[in-house]
């Protein structure tokens, strides 16, 4: 064809497309040798948070351990490591919720989250809702038990582009962890009282992560 317009369309498009193909050629080689990616914060700081309490699988490939923190007793969910795989952190979460007939005071999502053009990669911002991803299913079901229940939903992220989010972690993301365990430490004290049932959920990709 003689038409201007599309290689005009075409010369802006393919260098996009050309560098997220080096970005995917990239990453498949990270995740086959088990490399923590971005997206693995969230389950990074559940780890870090259950500091090796026994784990149990609630949901397929999904685990949770509980921890005790000044009276509460954390829930900690997380995709079931070191595999690649985000697990079902929803219906994981909504089967705690129900496990423990509903009375859970707060639910608190951890998750990467896509940061602007000038944002610093591993900025910790918290918000409120589910932090999570999913197209449709797993945020669903957390917000469904949330709703029926009426939990509270809490939200904490780390700021990240899309590369970074599906490639090898950068230090400045992995050093985010004790910024986002000091935010989750501050709600829980703050939102919660002694005696209280507290789901915290390390959304991402465990890859790398046990």
């Amino acid at each position: 064809t003689n038409n201007f317009y599309l290689y005009l369309q075409l010369s802006m498009v393919v260098p996009m497309v050309l560098e997220v193909a080096r970005i995917y050629k990239r990453a498949t080689k990270q995740f086959l040798m088990g490399v923590p990616v971005g997206d693995g914060i969230g389950p990074l700081v559940a780890v870090n948070l259950l500091k090796g309490a026994k784990m149990e699988e609630v949901e397929d490939e999904t685990e949770y351990g509980e921890v005790q923190f000044e009276g509460r007793r954390v829930l900690v969910v997380k995709a079931k490591g070191p595999g690649a795989t985000v697990g079902k952190p929803g219906k994981a979460i909504a089967k705690l919720v129900e496990m423990n007939g509903g009375r859970v005071a707060r639910i608190i999502t951890v998750d990467a989250a896509l940061k602007l053009e000038g944002e610093k990669t591993g900025t910790v911002a918290e918000g409120v809702g589910a932090a999570i991803g999913d197209p449709g299913p797993e945020k669903y079901a957390i917000e469904d038990v949330a709703t029926r229940f009426r939990i509270p939903l809490d939200a904490v992220i780390v700021k990240q582009s899309e590369e970074e989010a599906i490639t090898a972690m950068k230090k400045s993301i992995a050093d985010s962890v004790p910024v986002v365990i000091e935010s989750l430490t501050k709600i829980i004290q703050e939102r919660t009282n002694p005696g209280d049932i507290v789901v915290v959920a390390g959304i991402g990709n465990t890859a790398g992560i046990p």
